[in-house]
């Protein structure tokens, strides 16, 4: 672990319990990040605390420390149940909640608490029969959770600790409601500790702050302060047509070995997939519509590096802690600020470096001004070189509708055959190719042998009569 993003603070000196000590530093840890060394005192005096601060920056040891200290040094509340939480953790997302479940899994092993996951997509009767036989600290999206409570598997009169996570990403995805549901059913503010993170404590934010916290204390860390030093930003102004071969010469020039593509939405997504797949790219595409298990599948997979590029939009820009993603490749701009901080945040995790490419075309280049005011900064700008325009080889099946910038070479490439309506036919069998050379397509040694020509038919007496044909069947 690099110390480069490291204060003085060590745990040893927080007067945390001896085995939420033990787990810390079974799990390698012995310095405080900066937002855990801001807001773990607080927290542990017994202090509601707000806090801003970007991803990969360690929040999510900062609240689980904070909750196990409490669940350690308070007894339950009398008459408690097995199946009252005595914790509750929401997340925005499945996959966050996941997250913080298996760092809660690691910095809790010597804690002998029990630890409870609910989100949806899947597992809806194990994860209910699991909150029923006993939970002490729940973690999960709101949905899930709250069709649980509607059913009596648990409910929470007995909670001592209340913990939001991606508090402004919430609001981004409709959450708010359910999150105030939840909140009303909890005990008084005053009887439990309340703390919230934040990747912005905007107005709305700190509103709901007031509202079901105690008196919280706000901490700051500004983004600029912890990501500038490590994440290397550039940025290319190219044609639509240029992207592909811009994006494949790039991760063939650095030798990627993990990097995530963020593009706008899930169509793009799967063409670009297309591409880099002909293009001796291994690459899989993380969307919204994934089947939850399948997702976990390939968030598996793309960690232990059975293929270097995970295509997907902004579904995995929050959230998710992947070890060791060198590059970030933004294909499109995002259209909203704060989600090209949330997609760079993905590298340069835990002290490490990372690169941030962006790729502005016309599309979207008019999103390039308000990312650059949110930041605070310019993001460099690097000539598109002719080197970087190379041609690709096409998908297996068939070319995408995507324009795609390729210069011809003398004595090998002939001019593209159209079909009827204009478009580039499609190859056969016979012209594929799955490496970076193309073989053409040689003319036969002898003409064809010809088919005699059948006898004409005789003009019918009458028209048919016209009907209309489904072009696929009509099922009952």
């Amino acid at each position: 672990m690099k110390d480069t993003h490291l204060t003085q603070q060590a745990f040893s000196d927080l007067g945390l319990p001896e085995v939420v000590l033990a787990g810390v530093l079974k799990a390698g840890f012995t310095h405080c990040t900066p937002i855990q060394a801001a807001t773990l005192p607080k927290a542990l005096a017994g202090h509601d605390v707000a806090g801003q601060a970007q991803t990969g920056t360690g929040k999510t040891a900062a609240f689980l420390l904070a909750v196990f200290n409490r669940l350690l040094t308070q007894e339950p509340r009398p008459g408690r149940r097995p199946n009252q939480p005595r914790a509750l953790i929401l997340a925005p997302t499945r996959e966050l909640a996941i997250q913080i479940h298996k760092d809660a899994v690691l910095l809790g092993q010597e804690c002998g608490l029990s630890l409870k996951l609910a989100y949806g997509g899947t597992g809806y009767d194990s994860q209910r029969k699991g909150i029923e036989e006993g939970v002490d600290i729940l973690m999960g999206t709101p949905g899930r959770l709250i069709d649980y409570f509607k059913q009596h598997v648990f409910d929470l009169q007995a909670l001592q600790v209340m913990v939001l996570d991606e508090a402004d990403r919430m609001f981004d995805l409709g959450f708010i409601k359910d999150i105030r549901y939840l909140l009303h059913r909890m005990p008084p503010v005053t009887e439990r500790l309340n703390l919230l993170f934040s990747a912005t404590l905007s107005y709305r934010v700190m509103e709901l702050a007031y509202e079901h916290m105690n008196n919280p204390e706000l901490v700051r860390i500004e983004a600029e302060k912890m990501t500038a030093e490590r994440v290397r930003e550039r940025l290319y102004h190219l044609g639509q047509d240029e992207k592909l071969p811009v994006l494949v010469s790039l991760l063939r020039r650095e030798q990627v070995a993990r990097a995530l593509v963020f593009t706008n939405t899930k169509h793009v997504a799967e063409r670009v997939q297309g591409w880099l797949a002909a293009n001796d790219f291994g690459a899989a595409v993380l969307s919204g519509d994934v089947p939850q298990q399948k997702r976990q599948s390939l968030l598996a997979d793309f960690q232990e590096g059975r293929f270097p590029v995970l295509v997907a939009t902004d579904v995995a820009a929050r959230g998710l802690h992947i070890p060791d993603v060198s590059h970030v490749f933004n294909y499109d701009l995002p259209q909203d600020a704060e989600d090209y901080v949330h997609r760079i945040g993905r590298t340069a995790r835990a002290g490490a470096a990372g690169e941030a490419v962006s790729l502005a075309c016309d599309e979207y280049a008019f999103s390039l001004l308000e990312i650059e005011a949110y930041i605070g900064h310019k993001i460099p700008v690097t000539q598109v070189t002719d080197d970087l325009v190379i041609p690709l080889n096409r998908p297996v099946r068939g070319a995408p509708p995507e324009r795609v910038a390729r210069r011809p070479r003398p004595g090998r490439d002939a001019p593209p055959r159209h079909n009827a309506q204009g478009h580039h036919a499609q190859r056969g069998p016979s012209q594929r190719t799955h490496g970076a050379a193309r073989v053409p397509h040689e003319a036969p040694a002898s003409p064809p042998i010809a088919k005699p020509a059948a006898p004409p038919r005789p003009a019918p007496t009458t028209p048919p009569r016209a009907r209309k044909t489904p072009e696929k069947p009509i099922l009952g």
